[in-house]
């Protein structure tokens, strides 16, 4: 930050660490073991869509990129009660007690980069990859774009949340990914793809 960007109050935006989501892969085998919750395969970049022709054709060539090649995934768009579209990455697993979460987020990497890169970043929320249980639990681990954290988010029936859950699996990652320690950022993401 400069001397003039000081003086009249102007911050520069925290850089997003994308790089991050390529932690994923291993933190889950971890959720595995640990915790009995496997991946889906799927994922989703949570990001407000800006008005304009600009980034109509942005978000279509992302869909074309993401979706190109004979194991791409099947690429959705959906919209929320709350204005943010939901792009979604849904793979067919061949194996679905292991599913590829490289290529999963490689593509949720492409998407955020290419996003930000078009200079669409400030509208980007959050990226999701759902887990569930053999006893039926769902967890999503949602990275959050403006702080490069993760947090996990259980969602249960009647919009409330499994809190003990939630903590298992901060307490089983943290030596693994870069998690949330303000617990007032762990955002319920409710009506989320996958969960």
């Amino acid at each position: 930050m400069g001397f003039w960007d000081t003086i009249t109050g102007r911050s520069k935006p925290k850089q997003a660490k994308l790089d991050s989501l390529f932690l994923v892969p291993s933190a889950a085998i971890t959720l595995q073991t640990t915790l009995g919750l496997v991946a889906t395969g799927d994922g989703s970049v949570c990001y407000r869509g800006a008005a304009g022709s600009g980034f109509a054709t942005t978000q279509a060539d992302l869909v074309a990129l993401v979706s190109e090649g004979s194991d791409a995934p099947r690429v959705t768009t959906t919209a929320d009660e709350f204005g943010f579209t939901w792009l979604e990455l849904d793979h067919d697993p061949v194996d679905p007690a292991n599913p590829d979460l490289t290529s999963l987020c490689t593509g949720l990497h492409a998407v955020n980069s290419t996003l930000e890169e078009q200079g669409f970043g400030p509208g980007l929320l959050c990226s999701l990859v759902p887990f569930t249980g053999a006893d039926g639990r769902t967890i999503g681990l949602v990275y959050l774009y403006k702080q490069g954290t993760f947090y996990p988010f259980a969602p249960q029936a009647a919009k409330a949340r499994d809190n003990l859950l939630e903590l298992q699996v901060r307490d089983a990652l943290a030596g693994e990914l870069p998690m949330e320690q303000d617990l007032g950022r762990w955002l319920a993401v409710w009506g989320a793809p996958g969960l």
